[in-house]
């Protein structure tokens, strides 16, 4: 496989962050303390699964184009969107500590971004 990071699978790999926000968003929204068969009764859940499976097509057309080593640290990207979707969505705290890992994931999806174009 001879493949580069060009715009459109740039914006692929985005638009999967976003679906793997969107689905644990979701799946937060549906879960609660009451049994799994509960949530599976939610629209949320479903939801959520739909979001899962949209996403996986995406992400089978990047990687049929984009190396494994540059696609998949670029999905880290998710882990900063999903904290400050809890932060804005859930009213979730993050203090400095959790703030400053944050950054760091994103100084590293950054480092790895520049190394694939």
């Amino acid at each position: 496989m001879t493949g580069s990071l060009t715009l459109p699978m740039l914006g692929l790999i985005l638009f999967c962050v976003l679906a793997e926000t969107a689905r644990e968003v979701c799946f937060k929204q549906s879960a609660s303390e009451n049994a799994l068969l509960a949530a599976l009764g939610r629209p949320v859940t479903w939801l959520g699964i739909l979001f899962w499976a949209i996403e996986l097509l995406a992400w089978t057309a990047v990687l049929e184009h984009v190396p494994l080593t540059i696609a998949f640290p670029l999905m880290a990207l998710s882990y900063v969107v999903i904290v400050l979707a809890g932060a804005v969505i859930f009213k979730e705290n993050i203090n400095l500590r959790h703030a400053t890992g944050v950054f760091l994931v994103t100084a590293g999806v950054a480092c790895v971004g520049v190394t694939g174009l």
